[in-house]
């Protein structure tokens, strides 16, 4: 049940979650609240007004008890719990004259229709159990142990063709296995591609097992690495789980890891690594819900095309040299446990086939889900990350293509710059005559650098504000403590020391500024010069679907205000999430939707930014903020 805060005197009203952060809330709807030491409480700077309704709070020493007593509350330590009313006080002028900020229009984009985007799915997976209690042998009927067992499932599957077996192992260990358990078991079954394809017998298990069907869906990012644990027989995610790559400590982005597989030694190290950061998933997760890693019947995996190489132990060297080829880019069916994978011996791991060297498995598998290769409607699917990828196309064609971002949306490159975590600064805004801050962190505490989505609202705001041209150069003009010349140029101070958890200034400086535009200029160019490549333009497209975590923090309107993303209506902005695990999600529960990747594959083609002149002309167009042709941010007005 949400709960609505009416925000005065604005007249906003919105509609939250119970237990809801009022400032988090504040900072979402465009509401300004001076608070600048990211929710901890302890500047006291975000008192408002209650008038109606109910919130829990925790508050500071710093507000009195009297003022608690009149209905002041500190948004950054109030939760709602009911429908409220709160007035945002007036900011005073030396003169005694009110200040007025009107409210920012702001825009998360949700993952609403999603039922439209991703459509619905059986569970029918690729794996299935069987329990069978087989006659045990004796003088009259004294067949083979492996003939025994295929007859029985003969019996229970009349219609399907004699299965098959492919390893040793199994073999060695079915004639105790059977006896052991007194002719009751249970096979693993992994089907084939198609009714007339016969099963194949993967692992045979003693006793009745067949309430134990799990899944893997694993999204093997270059920074981090995620997991859903699936109930194969109500097709429920039981538990998710996350972690760093342990690849990062050999380099953060895909070249530099290329770079280190080629030493001696470098490509296993790599290998070791993210099968490390896998299997502390899969244990995690199963200490979660109290089951054995070998009750894992089936891995699907999905990413980009160095991470699958890295994954199989595949020298990934001639992926970053002209002509850009990789090794392989359709991967076979492995043993998961081959690989040191923490499974069932017997059981497969799936790994999604890539199109180019830079456009992979995890691009295959979000657009698979999301099934842009079944729509009439034309579809623009962005993937922003330090690798950006992007597809465009309809059930009849599909085109895509990769460009190298850079990492200042992960952090990188920002003189303080972070991953999304506590003390981030993720939401900002800025009032457009005092020029102070209002910061909401992640986790509420103080400030201790700027992640993704604090950067885009950080630059947004101070362009629409003035403070920034749309070179990202500040103006020299304004005559604030915080505008100030730094060690690398130009500067806007985020968090004095004092109020910072770091003990140092927080600041934004012209360079991080430089290196977000580079960033974002590289991601509209792919845009455009894929668009034109097909003789199409913005306002041809039906739809764009943004996909990856990142994408969840976004707010649109300020996405827009810089120039990453395209100002066109913005009721055909789809997120979908992580669109590459969702993809592999979904082939784990339905081994008919999981035969669709063929599909999508042969529809794509890849195009080289990197040999097309148009892009770099795209490129140094889109090297301002939002761009240098304004025709194309018709809803951006910027202050003069």
């Amino acid at each position: 049940m949400e709960h609505t805060i009416h925000f005065l005197p604005d007249d906003i009203r919105v509609k939250v979650a119970p237990g809801e952060n009022l400032l988090t809330a504040a900072a979402a709807a465009g509401v300004y609240i001076h608070a600048y030491c990211g929710g901890d409480g302890v500047c006291g700077k975000c008192k408002v007004h209650l008038e109606q309704g109910e919130v829990e709070t925790d508050h500071a020493a710093t507000l009195k008890q009297a003022d608690y007593e009149k209905g002041i509350r500190l948004a950054c330590k109030t939760r709602v719990v009911s429908d409220i009313t709160v007035r945002i006080p007036d900011t005073i002028k030396s003169d005694g004259k009110a200040l007025k900020r009107e409210p920012k229009t702001t825009r998360a984009i949700s993952a609403r229709s999603m039922e439209t985007l991703v459509g619905t799915w059986k569970i029918d997976p690729p794996v299935g159990k069987l329990f069978l209690k087989l006659s045990p042998p004796s003088m009259d009927d004294n067949v083979s142990d492996m003939q025994r067992l295929m007859r029985a499932i003969k019996i229970a599957m009349p219609d399907n063709p004699e299965p098959n077996y492919d390893h040793p192992q199994l073999i060695r260990e079915l004639s105790g296995i059977l006896r052991e358990a007194a002719w009751e078991v249970t096979v693993i079954l992994l089907h084939g591609k198609g009714a007339t394809e016969p099963d194949r017998i993967i692992a045979v298990e003693p006793g009745d097992t067949t309430d134990r069907l799990y899944g893997l869906a694993i999204d093997i990012g270059t920074t981090t690495v995620n997991g859903i644990l699936i109930d194969l027989n109500s097709g429920e995610v039981i538990v998710d789980g996350s972690g760093y790559n342990a690849q990062i400590g050999y380099g953060e982005d895909v070249i530099s890891r290329m770079i280190y597989a080629a030493r001696p030694g470098g490509l296993k190290t790599l290998q070791e690594k993210v099968v490390y950061t896998i299997n502390g998933i899969i244990e995690e997760m199963c200490h979660k819900v109290m089951i054995s890693p070998s009750d894992i019947s089936y891995i699907m995996t999905a990413g980009n095309t160095v991470m699958a190489h890295l994954l199989l132990g595949i020298n990934p060297r001639y992926i970053r040299e002209a002509p850009y080829v990789p090794s392989v880019s359709q991967f076979p069916l492995t043993k998961a446990a081959d690989l040191g994978i923490m499974a069932h011996p017997s059981v497969r791991l799936f790994l999604y086939p890539c199109i180019s060297s830079y456009v992979g498995g995890d691009i295959v598998a979000g657009v698979h889900a999301c099934q842009m290769h079944k729509s009439e409607q034309i579809s623009l699917f962005i993937d922003i990350g330090t690798n950006g990828e992007i597809v465009v196309g309809n059930q009849e064609w599909m085109v895509c293509a990769a460009c190298s971002a850079g990492p200042a949306f992960e952090g990188g490159g920002i003189k303080h710059g972070m991953r999304a975590s506590q003390g981030a600064i993720e939401n900002f805004h800025i009032h457009p005559e005092t020029y102070d801050p209002m910061i909401v962190t992640i986790g509420h505490t103080k400030p201790r650098g700027i992640c993704g989505s604090g950067l885009i609202s950080i630059v947004s705001e101070l362009l629409e504000a003035g403070v920034i041209d749309p070179q990202g150069k500040f103006n020299r003009e304004l005559n604030h403590p915080r505008i100030r010349e730094g060690e690398d140029r130009w500067e806007y101070v985020l968090a004095w020391g004092h109020d910072s958890m770091t003990g140092e200034d927080v600041v934004i400086t012209e360079v991080d500024l430089d290196n977000l535009m580079r960033a974002k200029g590289a991601m509209y160019a792919g845009y455009q010069t894929l668009l034109e490549s097909v003789g199409l333009g913005f306002g041809d497209l039906d739809r764009i679907i943004l996909a990856g975590n990142f994408g969840a923090y976004i707010d649109l309107e300020r996405a827009i205000c810089i120039g990453l993303l395209p100002d066109i209506d913005r009721e055909r902005y789809y997120y979908i999430g992580n669109a590459s695990q969702l993809g592999c999600q979904i082939s784990l529960l339905d081994h008919r939707r999981f035969r669709d990747r063929v599909d999508v594959r042969k529809l794509m083609t890849n195009m080289e930014l990197s040999e097309n002149p148009d892009f770099m002309n795209h490129y140094m167009a889109a090297l301002f903020l939002p761009h240098t042709d304004m025709s194309l941010f018709p809803s951006v007005h910027l202050k003069k």
